[in-house]
This record gives structure tokens, C-alpha cells and sequence, in this order.
């Protein structure tokens, strides 16, 4: 699969102008490192994804565009594979990463996570050479309305090499999966790992319905990451509170454009606009992450659920 996926890049690069451009983008996407607390991330200057970070998500602006991930809309220069009868793998014209992959939903459908992390655990063991990731109607996903995954080139993302490091402690044993948690404030993660699909699903859906989901909402706010490899999958689980940040709306120089999502969780904050590439902190990024991700009185509070559920 990695193959074919390879030889879909390399002919979408040669036959679509916006994609090959963005991909090119990339050899000069700039990046710098910040020390979080003791977490290494990285920050990117990439102006193309203000097309994400920017996108309005209300249900006015959605109603009001045309689905760009439905099939009848997409741009006819946009090719894909076939994935498990139902899912349709795209280049994303808009990258981060070096390789960066879309994979929709054939079917006009909401955003939600529940019926769906057993393809993204066979999309991960498919596509080996990749990082899988759902981003949640509220949490970054800029098709809130179409139901979809995205995939990136494995080793991007910091917390891919390191979260073992970062490891705090077992919540539980469950079959032939394990379920940890990370010592990463202000970020707050949960770590499954198993070699086998079912039991990976099962631990999921305790965590699931220990999450509290909000009046308004249809499912918990959160990001998830998934990646096979050694013969095990290995999902980040990150709980959220908010969507955005009160820097996203702030006025003058307190602005500061950051809508984070999976990869921002990862470990690699995305910023579209150059003065907020240059002036980010790391007390920034704290802060963003303090806001978004849940307090460590509340991440306390789930582990305990979780353990009661089991």
C-alpha cells in the first residue's frame, strides 16, 4: 500500500500546479524549536495552511460552502484510491507534512470518531510508512460536516520518538493492550498500545465514554493519532476543553493565529502568519495549551473514570 500511495504522490505532484507548488513550498517552510516545560516542539511558518488554521467552522459558513471533500467537488485534476469500500485516499494540496494525505469519506456524513477508530486503526496498519489522525469537529478539523481522516509521513511529529520518555504511569492492563499516561503539561495525553486491533478498539470506547461531552456537542472534544509499528499500534489520545485559544481572537498584538489540532498536539505548532512564527514563545505555547487541553485536576478525573469503566 505504501507503494501505491508513493506512486499517487508522485503522479499528482506532476499533474496539479497547486499541489506541486505547496509541496515545493515546503523545501522552505521555515521551523524553530521551543523547550515546553521539558517538551520539545517545533514551530512552523507554513502560509499555505491559513486555508485550515483560518477556516470558519460555524454552522452558517459551513451550510454556506460547497463540501470540498465530497467527490462531486473535488477538482477534477484530484485523483485517489480506494480504501475499505467507503473511504476515498487524497493528496492534500495544502501540506505540512512532507507526504501528507487526506482520506475522506465517500459519503457526505458528520465528522465523528466513535464508528470510525477501527478503520483509522486499519488505515494505520495499511499505511505503515504514516501517522494517522483525526482531528474533531471542534477540535481543528476544517470539514467539520465530512467525515474524514488525514495521514503524514511517520517521524514527523516529536511525540512520535518520545512520548516513552514522557511516559508517567499505567492506568491499565487491558487484554493485549495497555493504556498510559503521559507526564506532559500542560498537554494531556493518553497513550493505548496493543497488538491487536479489537483490543486497541475496546480500550478506546472505555476511554470515549469516560470523556465528558459538552451540551451542545455530539461526541467528547478531542485529537487522536495512530501509527503501526513493531508489529503494535500505538494511539495518542488528547482530550480537549476548547477549540480555540483566546490569542485566536485577541485584538492587536496579543493576536496570535493558532487553531491547534493533532499535529499541533504532536509537537509541531503550525503558524500561517509570519509575526506569529517570530514572536511564539514557549510560554505561548503553554499557554495555547493550557487553554485547549484539559487541567490536570480534570485529566486526574478521567484516568479515575477510566479505571472504574474497566
Amino acid at each position: 500500500m505504501n507503494q501505491t500511495i508513493h506512486n499517487l504522490l508522485t503522479e499528482q505532484l506532476a499533474s496539479w500546479e497547486t499541489a506541486r507548488n505547496n509541496y515545493a513550498a515546503l523545501s522552505g517552510v521555515r521551523v524553530k524549536e521551543l523547550n515546553v516545560n521539558g517538551i520539545p516542539y517545533k514551530v512552523q511558518f507554513n502560509p499555505a495552511r491559513i486555508v485550515s488554521s483560518g477556516a470558519k467552522v460555524d454552522a452558517k459558513s459551513i451550510q454556506a460552502r460547497k463540501c470540498f471533500l465530497c467527490p462531486a467537488n473535488l477538482p477534477p485534476v484530484q485523483k485517489g484510491i480506494s480504501f475499505g469500500g467507503h473511504y476515498h485516499i487524497l493528496v492534500n494540496p495544502f501540506p505540512i507534512f512532507p507526504r501528507h494525505l487526506t482520506v475522506p469519506e465517500l459519503a457526505h456524513t458528520p465528522q465523528r470518531i466513535a464508528t470510525r477508530f477501527t478503520d483509522m486503526l486499519e488505515l494505520a496498519g495499511a499505511l505503515t510508512d504514516y501517522t494517522i489522525f483525526y482531528n474533531g469537529p471542534k477540535c481543528g478539523a476544517s470539514a467539520p460536516d465530512h467525515a474524514h481522516f488525514q495521514a503524514g509521513n511517520k517521524g514527523f511529529m516529536p511525540i512520535e520518538k518520545d512520548w516513552r520518555g514522557q511516559t508517567a504511569g499505567k492506568i491499565a492492563d487491558y487484554r493485549k493492550a495497555v493504556l498510559w499516561y503521559l507526564d506532559d503539561a500542560p498537554r494531556a495525553t493518553l497513550v493505548i498500545e496493543s497488538a491487536s486491533k479489537e483490543d486497541a478498539a475496546d480500550l478506546f470506547d472505555i476511554v470515549y465514554r469516560s470523556l465528558d461531552t459538552k451540551p451542545e456537542e455530539d461526541e467528547p472534544m478531542m485529537n487522536v493519532l495512530a501509527m503501526y509499528e513493531a508489529d503494535r499500534w500505538v494511539v495518542f489520545v488528547f482530550p480537549r476543553e476548547k477549540h480555540r485559544p483566546t490569542c485566536y481572537t485577541a485584538e492587536g498584538e496579543a493576536n496570535l493565529l493558532s487553531s491547534p489540532a493533532s499535529v499541533d498536539l504532536g509537537g509541531v505548532f503550525i503558524t500561517p502568519v509570519e509575526k506569529d512564527f517570530l514572536k511564539i514563545t514557549a510560554e505561548d505555547v503553554a499557554q495555547i495549551l493550557s487553554e485547549v487541553c484539559l487541567s490536570a485536576t480534570d485529566f486526574h478525573k478521567i484516568r479515575q473514570r477510566i479505571r472504574e469503566k474497566m
